[in-house]
């Protein structure tokens, strides 16, 4: 039976929960409520939940590494070597900074751009493998970033990340079924804002 693993980046503790750079944690735990997936449980040097998407039934494992971010590619690796899986069929969920808050793009191979759970994950295994990435922004100041993405989320932030995580889990079986433009097309469509309803025509001056 097919498998693949869908791992999210993040920092392990309540310090870190609410912070940008763990909207990876983020979107694993929506997926996990919102398509009924097994509880957590501890393996791998991580958290892991598991169920089926799909027509076709394919397993899905989800792993949110506990290593702490620099170290996700200790945890990755051993996942996939227990599993006999390879680059291809993982799927990586990450804060991204050049991609606009709301907004995901999802991508295939690539450097790591500096993060560094990506860059973690590159030195364990062939880094030709999926990326989502989930815009966090970018603060305009390279001074700033840091601050940025271990801070929280302010509550104004709210209002677009919740709608985010839930249209991530909805369209997840276009994802694992490797439609990756069906995927982003039908997040943007579950996210965009709704359009105003129109007005009834203005009745004729005279009437």
């Amino acid at each position: 039976m097919p498998m693949i693993v869908l791992v999210g980046l993040g920092n392990p503790g309540s310090p870190y929960a609410g912070n940008r750079h763990n909207i990876g944690f983020m979107a694993l735990d929506r997926i996990q409520y919102r398509n009924r997936f097994s509880p957590w449980k501890r393996a791998f040097q991580g958290e892991l939940s598991e169920g089926k998407l799909g027509p076709g039934g394919d397993k899905v494992l989800l792993l949110k590494p506990q290593t702490f971010m620099n170290e996700s590619g200790r945890s990755v690796g051993e996942a996939l070597r227990f599993y006999k899986l390879g680059s291809k069929d993982l799927i990586v969920f990450h804060d991204e900074l050049d991609v606009a808050p709301g907004r995901i793009k999802v991508k295939t191979g690539g450097g790591h751009a500096g993060h560094n759970g990506l860059r973690s994950i590159d030195a364990h295994l062939d880094p030709a493998y999926r990326r989502v990435r989930l815009g966090i922004g970018h603060p305009g100041d390279k001074a700033l970033v840091t601050r940025h993405v271990l801070g929280d989320f302010a509550k104004v932030e709210q209002s677009w990340l919740d709608p985010l995580l839930d249209a991530v889990a909805d369209a997840l079986p276009l994802l694992v079924a490797g439609d990756d433009a069906g995927f982003q097309t039908k997040v943007a469509l579950l996210t965009a804002p709704p359009k105003p309803a129109k007005q009834p025509p203005a009745k004729p001056s005279g009437e």
